[in-house]
């Protein structure tokens, strides 16, 4: 029996890792019949919500954790969305669905990085019409929207109303890529169950696996509750209810382990023989020769090749070996007179005849020269340690030679003296080179080069300082007559404040004939004012007119209001006959399932005799055929 391998489409990091295979699919079927992915449409901001799946569920007494579906308390997201590389990777997969999908817009890596609202809005857009083609995004509310569809589609964490006002935010983008990455989940799983539709597949098809029915479904619930019930409790990993579960399917559909694996190797060898046949008819025999025929004088070829560099390599060889013959036997030539040689000056060492006194000459002159040799390597000693100790001062001079150079650099950089085309440079080098590319006279030349510089610089500065200075006594000349017309402007000032004092007091007697004015004005008001009570009373007339008209128009809206009543109704006995017309269908599925199941056994019990048959006839041909190996 075929067990199809469950594939992971979303990206989530798995609570317990684990490479066993769910139990749930561990049936004789390896598709379920889910039919249709229930896909809900949006609803307006003002209509009820929808309520969850499993209602308002309470964990009982010692229950560690709430339900993601029905538990009232936050769960926290486990994705490292705070993790820059897998925000990126995130990016990367959502870039890569737009694409493959289709995505109208141009849409890249970099844009994905911090998208506009405009943007993502015709993403998720994009992306949930995949599951709802005739959703259509509102135009209004849409933070409020987009958070509700991702409510009842069930998405298990909470994105808030505001990070909608700033999506491209570092601080609202990683949860909001999260919910668009399950989203693109959630699509992957509706596509992959819309392509395992069993609703009204073709149950005649010998490769489709049929469920047992009620007892099957049983099982199935049983199962499932008891291992909710452990995850509830904060367990993460089902064995025992696994076991359980595989050993009751097996008790189930009288599962024979021994036959599944003879058949199993049946079917192996029989596909393997299918193959090669196929194999052996598909191909061209001759065209295999003609090819086999190319390779083996492409082989020659290269043998050939390798033949003759080898004959090359063996001639090179032999007269390398001829020359290191003739070596060798120059060698034994030379040998041969340095032996002659050690005899004829071993024969003059032995006949050689000494004195005493030329051997205690010879010592004396050895002690000498031994003493001559050590006065003289205690005196290289020290001239090389004499050395040793100049080179280091000399390094220390050139330390503190560099320090001063650096900071004579460092001052003349602040002076805006180097490089030459400072401003205070006047296009004259003041930078000092390392002492090692001159010599002394050209150091001297050089530090007085400079001097010289430095002394005109100097000049010029306190000529600059001169003029800054008479600069000054003229500016402050300018402030005293400056001062002296303010003084001036103060007199005016008082003037002028006189002025308009004289102003205020025009002022408060136009004041005074203003008001006058207003009595006038007030007398006027009240006859205007008489003048708007008699309309007032025209108004309540047209008033209490306005009302009748407003009771007609109640009667007319209850009347409505009664046909409306009627036509919900009419909708809602329509609504029970179709229910009842599922209800109907379901029933003949499931009577046709079940005869369908019968008649696989009826299929599978036959093929079994068969096989037996088989077997028998092939004990009857062994026996037969020891028995004629006996006879003979």
């Amino acid at each position: 029996m075929n067990r199809a391998s469950s594939s992971r489409l979303s990206e989530l990091p798995q609570r317990v890792e684990s490479n066993r295979m769910s139990m749930v699919y561990a049936t004789p079927q390896s598709k379920q019949s889910l039919g249709k992915l229930n896909i809900p449409k949006p609803q307006s901001v003002t209509s009820e919500r929808r309520t969850s799946f499993f209602g308002s569920r309470t964990s009982g007494t010692g229950m560690a954790r709430n339900s993601a579906f029905g538990g009232t308390e936050k769960m926290k997201d486990p994705r490292p969305l705070h993790d820059k590389a897998y925000v990126q990777q995130c990016i990367r997969q959502l870039c890569e669905f737009l694409s493959e999908k289709g995505f109208p817009g141009s849409m890249s890596v970099k844009s994905l990085q911090s998208p506009s609202t405009k943007e993502f809005l015709k993403i998720f857009e994009f992306i949930y019409c995949l599951l709802d083609p005739t959703f259509q995004m509102p135009t209004s509310k849409v933070e409020e929207e987009v958070p509700r569809i991702l409510k009842d589609l069930g998405y298990p964490f909470v994105l808030s109303k505001s990070s909608m006002y700033s999506v491209g935010a570092p601080h609202t983008w990683p949860q909001v890529l999260g919910s668009v990455v399950w989203l693109i989940d959630t699509v992957k799983v509706f596509c992959c169950m819309s392509d395992q539709d069993l609703l009204f597949a073709d149950f005649s098809d010998g490769s489709t696996e049929i469920e047992d029915g009620v007892e099957f479904n049983k099982l199935f619930l049983d199962y499932t509750a008891e291992t909710y019930n452990k995850f509830m409790q904060g367990a993460d990993t089902f064995d025992e209810e696994d076991a359980d579960y595989l050993a009751k399917l097996k008790r189930l559909y009288n599962v024979d382990e021994g036959l599944l694996a003879s058949m199993e190797e049946k079917y192996r060898i029989l596909s393997g023989e299918v193959e090669r046949l196929e194999k052996e008819s598909q191909t061209d025999r001759l065209m295999v020769k003609r090819t086999e025929k190319v390779k083996l004088q492409t082989d020659l070829q290269k043998l050939q090749s390798y033949r003759s560099n080898l004959e090359s390599f063996k001639a090179n060889l032999e007269n390398k070996a001829s020359g290191l013959a003739e070596e060798l036997e120059a060698s034994g030539l030379q040998v041969e007179t340095l032996k002659q040689e050690e005899s004829r000056l071993q024969h003059i060492l032995s006949t050689q005849k000494f004195t005493p006194a030329d051997i205690e000459r010879i010592n004396w002159e050895k002690r000498e020269l031994q003493q001559t040799i050590n006065s003289l390597s205690k005196s290289l000693e020290q001239a090389e340690q004499h050395m040793w100790n100049e080179e280091i001062a000399l390094a220390k001079a050139k330390e503190t030679a560099e320090v001063k150079l650096a900071e004579y650099h460092k001052l003349a950089r602040k002076l805006k003296l180097i490089p030459v085309s400072a401003e205070n440079a006047c296009g004259h080098d003041f930078e000092i080179r390392t002492s090692t590319e001159y010599g002394p006279s050209t150091m001297v030349q050089c530090r007085t080069q400079i001097q010289q510089l430095l002394r005109k610089l100097i000049t010029d500065v306190d000529e600059e300082c001169s003029r800054l200075t008479d600069m000054k006594l003229s500016l402050e000349e300018s402030i005293e007559q400056v001062n002296s017309n303010i003084s001036d402007k103060a007199n005016d000032l008082k003037q002028l404040r006189e002025q308009i004092r004289r102003l205020d007091e025009q002022l408060e007697q136009d004041m005074q004939d203003i008001a006058h004015e207003e009595q006038k004005w007030s007398a006027e008001m009240e006859s205007v004012e008489t003048h708007r009570k008699l309309l007032e009373k025209k108004v309540t007339l047209g008033y209490d007119e306005s009302v009748e008209q407003l009771k007609a128009a109640q009667q007319q809206y209850h009347l409505v209001l009664q046909e409306t009543n009627e036509e919900r109704r009419t909708v809602v006995n329509n609504l029970a006959s179709v229910l009842t017309t599922a209800a109907n269908h379901l029933s003949i599925v499931e009577k046709f399932l079940e005869d369908q199941h019968k008649r696989v056994d009826r299929v599978y019990a036959e093929a079994f005799r068969e096989d037996e048959v088989d077997i028998q006839k092939m004990k009857d041909i062994m026996e037969s055929f020891i028995a004629k190996v006996n006879s003979m």
